[in-house]
């Protein structure tokens, strides 16, 4: 009979089979599946304690409102464009983009097939022209508005067939960030205000936060799709990227770039040529600019030479300790126009060097005589070679001892020479007339300065180009003889441009002014003068620093066509202020605004009151010295 046990009363316990023994493979599985349990285990309990990049970037709470969101504690906004005006420069969204505020900014392009488009225009126009044609029928005045409608509407038409623009549908989003509601409400308006200075016409999104929100985020998504029809051009002209960087590790600090409010400090000498050519209209700062140049390349080491025509750069010369030289008929400075360059290396014969001379005084005489014919030219020519042959310089000459013919030596020549009488009573003036001892007196002046200042103010302005062309003459001369770097400075060449040969010589100086270390600047206010010279548009051509600060309105187009200026730079050099522009160093240009610190600006300045000033202040330490 079964055995009961306590607590089995009621039910029967069978003594149980023996289990069979588990093989080896099944153990082995059992503990596979026992150990893939317990890993899973242990990485669910890993996770637990494991933050994702959705878990950091992810807000804590979002709160939706009408025109804003409430995201964790921060109050969020989206703005977005309607409204383009008719012009718009280029850079306009600059300072949007440099705005000091936590913002984010998303543009969509949708590109437009051309063909729909040009059928559209085509439909507008008729209509346009129907309805211009009707008002004249009808003896109704003329409307403005359609007649520069139709304009755009054509040339748009004609840019898209050539395929010089495409058309897109452009959209521009603007989110904003603040701490307090107030705050986000004063950001915003100032956002406004920086659109509406540019007659860009702005809207806060309203009932569409969230979507405003998305449209902003890094994810590519438009999920507000407010576009605006717009060409290539201004399109363009909306894209943040646009500032060149100018900045380089060595050189000269010019300005502040302001597209992006960083600064332009570039090695002029770091290019194919250290040539600089300024435009400007007079009192858009050109001076100012080069002065500021000038002081700072002292600062590294460069020697500076300045042709100076209305004694402007006095008042640095004196601060910095350089040589001012004043030519005039009744000053001790004189330059010999006969003068050779001493030592000129051994690569250069000397047969070249009397050579290169006699062409350099023929154009001199040129400005002095006035036209001459073939047979007067020849004649000038054998001339100025018996003249040099007189003092003993011919090609077996040592040139560092001889001494320079002057222009009474011509003079004498020409008297002796068969039908050269009249060259030699026109060439009196100039010897023993009224500008007598201009160009007929050895060399006198000093150039082992580092800065050397020659002022021609109180030169008559018949002589001034002539004067001019001698000096510089005499400096290229100094210039092959030492090779240095050197900064010469010519102010107001458009004096030079005005005769051929005058403008050949400087053009033959900017072109080969590089091999001697030498970099020309070339500053004028008379555009057109200066660009419709052949020899004017190659010295530019020949220069790879341009600086381009407010033209008039007579030369702007000369300008824009000259250096191919879109219509929003035409306009900025239109309007901008006194030592704003445009800077081109290579394939680069910018945005200049030209900056002085406060010591520089009392060095370099200009004005008459700031020059009173400082003359003052001068006098009294002078008298509180003295007592």
């Amino acid at each position: 009979m079964p055995e009961f046990k306590p607590g089995q009363l009621g039910r029967t316990v069978a003594n149980p089979a023996p289990a069979a023994p588990l093989s080896a493979a099944e153990k082995k599985r059992k503990e596979a599946i026992a150990d893939e349990r317990e890993t899973l285990e242990a990485e669910k309990i890993y996770r637990k304690g494991v933050i994702s990049v959705r878990d950091i970037i992810a807000p804590a709470s979002m709160k939706i409102e009408s025109d804003h969101l409430r995201v964790g504690t921060k109050y969020v906004r989206t703005i977005f464009v309607t409204t383009y005006p008719r012009f718009i420069s280029v850079g306009w969204f600059a300072p949007i983009i440099n705005f000091s505020v936590p913002l984010d900014i998303s543009m969509f392009f949708y590109p437009v097939n051309s063909a729909v488009i040009l059928k559209q225009l085509k439909k507008k126009v008729g209509m346009i022209e129907a309805q211009i044609m009707s008002d004249v029928e009808k003896g109704a005045p003329r409307d403005p508005l359609r007649e520069t409608a139709l304009r755009d509407i054509e040339s748009l038409r004609d840019s898209l067939t050539q395929g010089t623009e495409k058309f897109f549908q452009v959209a521009l989003y603007i989110t904003l960030y603040a701490d307090a509601k107030d705050e986000l409400d004063e950001l915003t308006k100032q956002i406004e205000l920086i659109f509406g200075a540019r007659l860009v016409l702005t809207r806060r999104v309203l009932f569409q936060a969230e979507q405003g929100f998305n449209s902003t985020m890094p994810l590519g998504n438009d999920e507000l799709m407010i576009t605006y029809n717009m060409n290539s051009s201004p399109t363009a002209s909306s894209f943040p990227f646009i500032s060149s960087d100018l900045t380089s590790d060595t050189g000269v600090m010019y300005g502040i770039n302001r597209h992006n409010n960083s600064l332009i400090i570039f090695d002029r000498f770091s290019l194919q040529n250290a040539n600089f050519t300024v435009f400007a209209t007079s009192g858009a700062g050109k001076s100012y600019a080069i002065k500021l140049e000038v002081l700072r390349s002292l600062m590294m080491g460069c020697d500076v030479i300045i042709i100076d025509p209305e004694m402007e750069y006095k008042h640095l010369s004196d601060a910095v300790g350089g040589t001012y030289i004043n030519v005039s008929l009744a000053s001790e400075a004189k330059v010999n126009p006969f003068d050779l360059p001493r030592a000129i290396g051994e690569e250069t014969k000397t047969a070249d060097v009397i050579r290169s001379a006699v062409i350099t005084l023929k154009g001199l005489l040129k400005l002095m005589l006035g036209k001459l014919t073939s047979q007067e030219d020849s004649l000038i020519d054998r001339a100025l070679l018996e003249t040099y042959a007189k003092k003993d310089i011919t090609s077996d000459s040592d040139l560092s001892k001889i001494e320079a013919p002057l222009m009474r030596d011509l003079q004498d020549i020409l008297a002796g020479m068969e039908g050269t009488e009249d060259l030699a009573l026109r060439l009196k003036k100039y010897t023993e007339g009224t500008f007598a001892g201009l160009f007929s007196t050895p060399t006198n002046v000093d150039m082992r300065n580092q800065l050397v200042v020659f002022s021609v103010r109180d030169l008559e302005d018949e002589l001034r180009p002539m004067a001019i062309y001698t000096i510089i003459n005499y400096i290229w001369n100094v210039v092959r003889s030492e090779l240095k770097k050197r900064v010469l400075v010519i102010d107001e060449a458009w004096w030079l441009m005005q005769n051929e040969d005058s403008a050949k010589f400087i053009f033959a100086l900017v072109k080969r002014c590089r091999k001697y270390y030498l970099g020309v600047t070339t500053i004028t206010q008379d555009v057109n003068d200066f660009l419709r010279s052949p020899y004017g548009q190659a010295i530019l051509n020949n220069s790879s620093l341009q600086l381009l600060l407010k033209q008039s309105p007579a030369a702007v187009d000369v300008i824009q066509k000259t250096f191919m200026l879109t219509e929003g730079e035409k306009y900025l050099l239109l309007e901008c202020g006194v030592g704003e522009g445009i800077f081109f160093a290579g394939q680069k240009h910018a945005a200049i605004a030209i900056k002085a610190s406060y010591a520089e600006d009392q060095l370099i300045t200009s004005d008459p009151r700031q020059l009173m000033e400082i003359a003052e202040a001068k006098r009294k330490f002078a008298e509180e010295q003295q007592s």
